[in-house]
């Protein structure tokens, strides 16, 4: 990202989902950003999945799987920024999905977190969708 700055990427969110709630749809998002943070060094799904799950596993973060999906898939909550988002485990990447609440803050923590966890060189990419 060209925005980076020397301790990481800025995560600015330029398009925060916005809820919509439908009679017969229930609660739906409309657009969004998704940050992908991969490892230089390739490794497997489920080693991703062990960083992420060991940071996670710190006093910084309650977190929760609760979904039957075939893929990693938890809701975090940072307890330090109040930061809520999702982050999933797909494709050889950590995928950080921003909720409304998220904030800048607590995906920077993370990413530090992760990146302190490792001496592995993470990169971030980011996917924005307007709605």
């Amino acid at each position: 990202m060209s925005d980076a700055p020397i301790d990481g990427p800025s995560f600015e969110i330029p398009h925060p989902p916005e809820r919509r709630y439908s009679r017969h749809d229930g609660l739906e998002y409309g657009g969004g950003t998704v940050f992908s943070l991969t490892l230089a060094d390739d490794i497997g799904n489920d080693e991703l999945n062990a960083v992420l799950v060991e940071v996670l596993d710190g006093e910084a973060y309650t977190y929760g799987d609760w979904f039957d999906l075939p893929m990693a898939l938890y809701l975090v909550h940072d307890t330090e920024t109040g930061d809520v988002f999702r982050a999933a485990v797909r494709d050889g990447a950590i995928e950080l999905h921003v909720l409304p609440e998220t904030d800048p803050a607590g995906l920077r923590a993370l990413y530090r977190r992760l990146r302190a966890s490792s001496d592995a060189t993470w990169r971030v990419e980011r996917r924005t969708d307007a709605g």
